[in-house]
């Protein structure tokens, strides 16, 4: 390699779609946050810039101001982190997929989003001169699903933030009115979390066994779920099941921390990072035998049929009833969750960057 083309190789301009950074983060929203993050840690000669919305063309963004934007700027590669890339570009394009629920899970969704998707992943699976998903399991659901050459795809998995470690507080627990042992959900509250069936499976254990938890559900309000406050009166669960809304990185550490068991019964997800960070503040886990899930997890926590009431209900007796069983799972978390860092997904993700140019 000559003087000059290494030097080249050393000095990339990466545009990442800032758009995901505007609102409350969620998932998203954190991994193109931490993402950035380490790239300019793991790439400091690489020049890494968010675009979003700007000027007179905000309404028509992905099919045409963006691709004049990135036109009139000397940006190498696009990296569109939230499943969009913009409609026509002359740069290469990265697009992250990390799920295909709106489509294989098209039930549990707004309508109005599963349209939107139906037509526009395809057409950006093909479009993006690279896929990224954060599992071997998405991956094989994007090339069956739009026909694409498993080359054309990598996956980097993602991993808890550096916030999320052991942290004790004990008014945060006194003001959410937690005084005893608890079980711990953390998400959206969105269908496909399957908190119905959790909900249920909780009544089932106070109603069999002398145990008496509360469960604690962290999260914010999602879609197709506004009934489900009041589904917890008619059981009369309202004081037995605890609703804290969104809350803070540094809130939900004192809970994964506190917790007798952390819950997960995902129907479906793409990788499912709130297990790993549950384990990396010490909780035990219990969570659903579904691929992705077993993917992240191995063999480092109590799996279950998310579908199975009963399998649900005994899992989480089993946890609260034997100490020994909690301290189990909590070493096997802290030991496997060890495994994954945003260091890692940074440099995996910069290999792709660097494989188009």
């Amino acid at each position: 390699m000559t003087f000059c083309a290494f030097l080249w190789t050393l000095l990339m301009k990466i545009a990442l779609d800032g758009m995901p950074l505007a609102s409350q983060l969620t998932g998203v929203g954190h991994y193109t946050l931490e993402l950035a993050r380490n790239l300019a840690v793991v790439a400091p000669s690489d020049s890494f810039t968010f675009v979003e919305p700007r000027g007179l063309l905000k309404k028509r963004w992905w099919s045409l101001g963006l691709p004049l934007h990135l036109l009139h700027n000397s940006f190498d590669v696009f990296h569109g982190t939230n499943y969009e890339i913009p409609l026509w570009s002359r740069r290469p394009t990265v697009v992250t997929i990390h799920d295909l629920s709106l489509l294989l899970h098209s039930e549990v969704h707004e309508q109005r989003l599963v349209q939107r998707a139906r037509w526009r992943l395809p057409l950006m699976a093909k479009s993006a001169s690279k896929i990224i998903t954060p599992s071997n399991s998405v991956k094989s659901e994007v090339c069956e699903a739009f026909g694409v050459n498993p080359d054309k795809v990598a996956v980097t998995p993602e991993a808890p933030r550096p916030a999320f470690k052991s942290r004790e507080d004990p008014e945060l627990l006194r003001r959410l009115g937690i005084d005893r042992d608890f079980v711990l959900f953390v998400g959206t509250i969105e269908p496909r979390k399957n908190l119905r069936r959790l909900v249920d499976a909780f009544e089932q254990l106070l109603r069999s066994t002398s145990l008496s938890p509360k469960l604690v559900i962290a999260g914010g309000q999602g879609w197709l779920m506004d009934d489900f406050g009041s589904s917890l009166k008619q059981k009369g669960l309202e004081d037995r099941v605890c609703l804290t809304g969104y809350l803070q990185d540094g809130d939900l550490c004192t809970l994964y921390s506190s917790c007798a068991a952390f819950v997960y019964p995902s129907l479906y997800e793409g990788f499912g990072l709130p297990p790993l960070e549950a384990m990396a503040c010490g909780a035990p886990v219990i969570t659903s035998r579904i691929p992705s899930l077993m993917e992240t997890v191995g063999g480092a926590a109590r799996l279950v049929d998310p579908n199975d009431i009963d399998d649900l209900a005994r899992a989480m007796i089993e946890m609260l009833s034997h100490e020994h069983v909690r301290q189990h799972y909590a070493e096997l978390g802290r030991n496997h969750v060890k495994k994954f860092s945003w260091e890692q997904t940074a440099l995996k993700t910069l290999d792709v960057y660097r494989g188009l140019l």
